[in-house]
């Protein structure tokens, strides 16, 4: 079997995300999976999860055949394309990139300090990405084993490398950290400075290898013909507003400049009331919005989606099958959805594609 896509379309595909990110896009994007519909006889497993990331067992070109078969099975409509994620190397790898333990022991892959650093002053904590790491090696060798069979027809993205204050907080700790935005700012300001640099080391690496695929993916699932990323910052949960325009906006501004396109992942309740300084950054493209598990429903929300909106920004949402059209049924604007059908739902995508 084959993946059921090429080259010609997927030029086609990036140049439509690529006008919803810049706001010329009159309708809504919406990228639709249909699962099993080439059926195949042999059972999928996942080569790239955060329980097996550290197995190195499978050739990169074992795990990209494993890949294909899968994808092999799948019909892309709408807005949609095939892609590989990377995520399972684990929420804000690089601090593993930067010394940080790793530790995928219970199935979920968690970071922590390097030994040593919590008896050291953080004056003496530094942080560079080292590109010999042995996963960032591993993914770079996927990612040249699908260059070789793909040749632009599959899209592999970027690890999740995770938020700057982030990757700070498992270099550090997390209580550690939040005394020393209070004790030691300028010290924590350096380290920013330090793994910000370490951040866009990785990436551009990582962006080096893939670049004859023509396009830049991450776990969002959107697509783009220039740099991207969606950014984020789960420490901020944990600040006030005051803090997180003293300490995370300053990086989020430069992300949004030294990137094409941008969107930044808004993760729950506790991070709404930085919603105004995140709506500030002018070249910030769109917002996901993520409520929470045991939150009420996208269609509470409609007053954070119209902010968003109002703001000029566009909206990613997470939302199932009835609020993607209750929302769109309230809102003006062009939101982005995925959404992932088994091959009897159709009717379903064709339904989600009169919508447009």
């Amino acid at each position: 079997m084959a993946v059921h896509f090429d080259r010609s379309r997927m030029q086609q595909v990036r140049e439509t995300h690529d006008s919803w990110f810049e706001g010329r896009l009159d309708r809504p994007l919406l990228s639709i999976t249909l699962y099993d519909a080439y059926p195949s006889d042999k059972p999928f497993e996942n080569p790239i999860t955060q329980e097996n990331c550290g197995d190195f067992t499978r050739s990169p070109e074992e795990v990209i055949e494993i890949l294909d078969r899968q994808l092999s099975t799948c019909e892309f409509i709408g807005d949609g394309f095939p892609s590989v994620d990377f995520t399972g190397f684990g929420p804000g790898v690089l601090t593993a990139f930067c010394g940080g333990k790793a530790d995928n022991s219970t199935g979920r892959v968690w970071f922590f300090p390097p030994d040593g650093n919590d008896e050291k002053p953080i004056s003496e904590i530094h942080a560079e990405y080292n590109p010999a790491h042995p996963w960032a090696e591993r993914i770079k060798a996927i990612y040249k084993a699908g260059i070789e069979r793909w040749d632009g027809s599959v899209m592999m993205g970027m690890p999740d490398l995770g938020g700057v204050l982030d990757v700070t907080a498992s270099l550090i700790g997390s209580e550690r950290l939040l005394c020393a935005l209070i004790d030691e700012p300028d010290e924590v300001f350096r380290l920013i400075d330090e793994i910000e640099s370490a951040w866009y080391a990785a990436y551009n690496d990582f962006a080096e290898v893939l670049s004859p695929q023509e396009g830049y993916t991450d776990w969002s699932g959107l697509l783009s013909s220039v740099p991207s990323y969606i950014l984020q910052c789960d420490f901020s949960y944990m600040i006030s507003p005051k803090m997180f325009s003293e300490f995370v906006l300053p990086t989020l501004k430069r992300d949004t400049e030294k990137l094409g396109h941008t969107i930044y992942h808004l993760d729950g309740v506790g991070q709404l009331p930085h919603l105004d300084y995140i709506l500030s950054l002018e070249k910030l493209r769109a917002v996901q919005w993520v409520y929470g598990a045991g939150k009420p429903s996208g269609d509470h929300w409609i007053d954070v989606y119209r902010k968003i909106i109002e703001s000029g920004k566009c909206i990613m949402l997470i939302d199932g099958f009835s609020e993607f059209f209750s929302i769109l049924n309230t809102l003006h604007g062009s939101p982005y959805a995925r959404f992932w059908f088994s091959a009897n739902d159709r009717k379903a995508a064709e339904q989600l594609l009169n919508a447009r």
